[in-house]
């Protein structure tokens, strides 16, 4: 089963190399040796896509002949290297990235990249088709998906000096910041061989002069490499005397009064050009005409099997958006329809808003979740697109990872790492399979549900919103870990806009888990997702389904009564019996109740952000605001009325019939209500 391996490390570490010279008088500046061990941290390395025996996969074989052949190049002064092995159409293809820091001399250079790779892939990721390894003076990545030319700041790692600057702090880090923007743009337009800069300014007292450098692989465009120092800056750790900044595709360092780079006159000089390029212009004619024979070939087989017009164009047009957007695994259909031993019915895992989802195994025996977007669904291909683009980019242990996919005629299938813990609603709605699911495990499925979410609305590269959040779209790995799955209805925020709100005409999701914001006028926004966890974690306590009534009061359903119980201090009656007869109700289930409460409140400005949940949940001691009533209470008879009218309302939005049929289904409203709504329009 494909799985993704995080060697433990935090978004951010802090390695706390010395205080170079603490008391530095004014005006005083010093260099220091660039192999020196005050430099040094430990290697972080990051394991993607574990894959079962895979000493024995073509992809093994074309690495490791990629590892073994680093040492033998031929040592360069630009201190990078791009290599792969096996052709552009081969799924078992590898490509791989290796960089230097600018100081660091081409003979050394090669030893740490050749070094680092061995490290990578016999040590640290010995079964991984994506790795990434940042050393103190090289960087390696591979990948079994392109990476030449592709933007990547995914995993940062910062190592900064623990002082921070004494003085005018503002007036320190505007002066800073001028001086890395400046080497941001000189660095950015630098060629296809090297995009570096250094460079000094004027520091803030007591510090005389600012040293900075910044650098990309470059193989980056002008552009990628301007965005990936510029995420670099906005996200390093601000007002220190020095700091180190890294990511796959770039890295800046600035120090105040230590020069931590060579003049130029001190690098060795870069090969001059001179009869070599007649052999360029000869390679560059041949890839031209080997290109042009490639993409007729492509072209023949791409039409092979003639549509119509419509089709073609269509089909063409998302195909080149997948490539461009995903750059992730393409599979033909065949390939799927043999996993999946033809879409039968014995591996079908379940139906979701996409359509139908399928267990496969591939040929090599990695165990693959196949979704297969239903014709007749009221998603299409611009919600395929949306998924796959959206899914691609994010890298989080809490969110499902995409494989790959399939767009072929009419097909568009979405591959996914396989889970055969199925998801959570298996588990936590099932009286036996619940027993399995201690307080211990459920408050890890809360914790890390809340962590992707946090992700998905601020830490990730763009703010995202899921708008489907339930038990069914949390899945659970072999060691009960959530994933949040099922990007299909997910919106894209742009992160510079004002307004953090948006309104949709067409209401998409699932009833019971629906904010009444969203559900009543189509107006989402973070908070949506808030009240959607809230619903999940009273869920989770209880054992029990939103729709749920208590058989003594069948006019309540869960969040109602889960507030009445509250409210009248019968906290018992909230949590599920099983943990009433082992752990008794602790103050970390209190406190994850009452977290519960805060986020279905019925005021979306109310609800709590999934950064403060968080917060609440790690903390140990905090004290939390009062809830108010949550949305949809049905506790009293004024309650029970406006919310028939909302649902009422809700049904509007939509056609009557079919949306008032999907509500009872959904929520659960019990024909008394029904009949009462009739009766109220009579």
């Amino acid at each position: 089963m494909a799985s993704s391996c995080f060697l433990f490390r935090p978004p951010h570490l802090f390695f706390f190399f010395f205080l170079f010279v603490p008391f530095l008088s004014l005006g005083q500046q010093i260099s220091v040796d660039i192999n020196s061990s005050v430099w040094e941290f430990p290697s972080n390395p990051l394991c993607l896509s574990q894959q079962r025996n895979f000493a024995e996969s073509q992809f093994s074989k074309n690495l490791n002949s990629l590892v073994s052949s680093i040492p033998s190049l031929k040592s360069n002064t630009y201190n990078f290297y791009s290599l792969y092995v096996g052709s552009i159409s081969d799924q078992e293809r590898v490509e791989a990235i290796g960089i230097c820091n600018r100081v660091v001399n081409r003979v050394d250079c090669l030893n740490c990249i050749a070094q680092a790779a061995v490290n990578l892939t016999t040590i640290y990721c010995p079964q991984h088709r994506q790795a990434y390894v940042r050393a103190t003076k090289c960087m390696f990545r591979y990948s079994d998906k392109p990476i030449f030319g592709k933007l990547e700041t995914s995993p940062p790692l910062e190592a900064p000096n623990p002082s921070n600057a004494t003085g005018d702090r503002n007036e320190f880090i505007r002066l800073q910041s001028e001086l890395l923007n400046r080497l941001r743009s000189e660095a950015a337009s630098g060629g296809s061989k090297r995009k570096y800069a250094q460079g000094t300014d004027p520091g803030s007292p007591p510090y005389t002069t600012f040293f900075g450098a910044a650098q990309c692989t470059p193989d980056l465009s002008e552009k990628d490499c301007n965005d990936c120092l510029s995420y670099g800056f906005g996200n390093a750790t601000k007002g220190r005397v020095g700091i180190r900044w890294f990511c796959p595709s770039c890295n800046f360092q600035i120090e105040s009064d230590l020069r931590f780079f060579l003049l130029d006159s001190e690098y060795e000089p870069d090969p001059k050009p001179g009869n070599g390029k007649v052999k360029i212009i000869i390679a560059t004619v041949c890839s031209v005409i080997g290109f042009a024979i490639i993409a007729v070939f492509l072209y023949i087989f791409m039409t092979r099997n003639r549509r119509t017009a419509k089709q073609r164009h269509e089909g063409k047009d998302l195909e080149e958006l997948m490539i461009k957007d995903a750059q992730l695994l393409q599979l033909d259909f065949d390939t799927i329809r043999l996993a999946t031993n033809d879409f039968s019915r014995d591996n079908q895992l379940g139906e979701g808003g996409f359509g139908a989802v399928y267990k496969g195994v591939l040929d090599y025996g990695e165990e693959i979740a196949v979704k297969r977007l239903s014709m007749k669904s009221g998603q299409g291909d611009n919600e395929f697109i949306n998924e796959v683009s959206l899914v691609a980019k994010l890298q989080h242990r809490n969110l499902v990872r995409l494989l790959g996919f399939c767009l072929q005629g009419e097909e568009r299938i979405l591959i996914y790492e396989f889970f055969k813990n199925t998801s959570l609603d298996n588990f936590i709605f099932d009286s036996n399979r619940r027993m399995i699911l201690d307080w211990e495990t459920r408050y890890r499925i809360i914790s890390g549900v809340a962590r992707g979410l946090l992700y998905l609305h601020e830490d990730s590269r763009f703010k995202i919103v899921h708008r489907d959040m339930k038990a069914s779209n949390v899945l659970l790995d072999d060691a009960m870990n959530p994933k949040i799955a099922d990007f299909g209805m997910a919106k894209l925020f742009d992160t510079d806009q004002t307004s953090q709100t948006r309104f949709t005409s067409k209401v998409a999701g699932t009833y019971g888990y629906m904010a009444p914001e969203y559900a009543m006028s189509g107006e989402f926004s973070v908070k949506t997702d808030v009240f959607s966890f809230g619903v999940l974690v009273l869920e989770i306590i209880k054992g029990k389904k939103n729709n749920w009534s208590p058989e003594e009061d069948s006019s309540l359903f869960l969040l109602s009564y889960v507030w009445k119980s509250w409210r009248e201090g019968e906290v018992l009656n909230i949590v599920d019996p099983s943990f009433v007869e082992t752990i008794g109700v602790s103050d970390e289930i209190m406190k994850c109740i009452h977290i519960g409460l805060l986020c279905v409140q019925d005021n979306a400005e109310s609800r709590p952000t999934m950064a403060s949940v968080v917060v609440m949940l790690n903390a140990n001691s905090f004290t939390l605001p009062r809830p108010s009533q949550p949305a949809f209470y049905t506790g009293d008879g004024e309650s029970i009325l406006r919310y028939t009218n909302q649902i009422n309302h809700i049904a509007s939005l939509n056609d009557a019939r079919t949306s008032v049929s999907l509500i009872s289904q959904e929520t659960g409203l019990k024909p008394w209500l029904m009949n009462h709504d009739r009766a109220a329009r009579a």
